[in-house]
């Protein structure tokens, strides 16, 4: 199993980056790879992602979702096979910091040498900066919100 923690400041409040965090069919916008995100229930996610020419398709299921603060989500089924957990961080009224720990199990040879070669980290901390991008581009106004909690 492998590991990559990442964070990144942005500048909108944290309700305004949570917010924007739970809207998870607009992912294909700042995420790379990711082809289209269904959302399937409250718990529930359908991905299709598309990295290095190969597709893939897989559920995931939040785990923990409190507003505001955190939302954690397992993979469940399909090829891919990872964990992690979101959280948000007030710095001041207008400033927030984005955490995103992952443990994720490469599978074959090409993602296990990828794995090695930081692709991974590399491809969490551009999602990270397009986030901000997006979120920041927006005037701090998130495309919706869920704030429910799981």
């Amino acid at each position: 199993m492998s590991q990559v923690e990442e964070s990144i400041e942005v500048d909108v409040p944290v309700r305004t980056a949570y917010n924007q965090w739970t809207q998870f069919e607009t992912f294909p916008q700042f995420m790379d790879g990711v082809e289209r995100i269904e959302q399937r229930t409250d718990t529930l996610t359908h991905w299709v992602t598309r990295i290095g020419g190969a597709e893939r398709e897989f559920d995931a299921e939040i785990t923990e979702q409190i507003p505001d603060e955190r939302v954690a989500w397992t993979t469940v089924g399909g090829e891919a096979k990872q964990a992690g957990v979101v959280t948000f961080h007030r710095l001041d009224d207008t400033r927030t910091k984005v955490m995103l720990q992952m443990d994720y199990e490469p599978d074959g040879l090409s993602e296990n040498v990828g794995d090695k070669l930081g692709f991974v980290k590399r491809q969490v901390t551009g999602d990270l900066k397009r986030f901000k991008e997006f979120i920041e581009s927006r005037g701090g106004v998130e495309t919706g919100a869920w704030r429910g909690q799981v």
